[in-house]
């Protein structure tokens, strides 16, 4: 479960945020999390309750996730389509010459302090 080192990620960097900014206390901490970014939310959200619980600065702060669908680019016909569903292969043209646009980010979108 790599979840938890990454909650300890995001509680250095949002300590680091909520200092620079002289927060008494975080409240909420969104998150952007990509569908095939695999990061598994509700592990990500067990690991934050018990590691947040050992933070006074986060103590009791909530860890909303936004899942980013995953979206495939062509090069071949210049079509998005989703990647979950279609993989590597364009469904419009059967192109193997794709990329992944959007979909594989683990990012803090907003921290929510007073």
């Amino acid at each position: 479960m790599h979840e938890l080192g990454i909650v300890f990620y995001i509680i250095r960097d949002v300590k680091k945020v909520a200092e620079e900014n002289l927060a008494k206390k975080v409240s909420a901490v969104v998150m952007d999390i990509g569908e095939v970014s695999t990061v598994i939310p509700d592990y990500l959200t067990d690991c934050w309750k018990w590691a947040t619980d050992r933070e006074d600065l986060l103590r009791g702060a909530e860890l909303r996730c936004n899942i980013i669908p995953a979206v495939t680019w062509c090069d071949d016909c210049k079509c998005e389509y989703s990647t979950v569903q279609h993989g590597r292969t364009c469904p419009n043209c059967g192109s193997g010459n794709t990329w992944l646009l959007r979909g594989d980010q683990v990012e803090i979108k907003e921290i929510e302090a007073l």
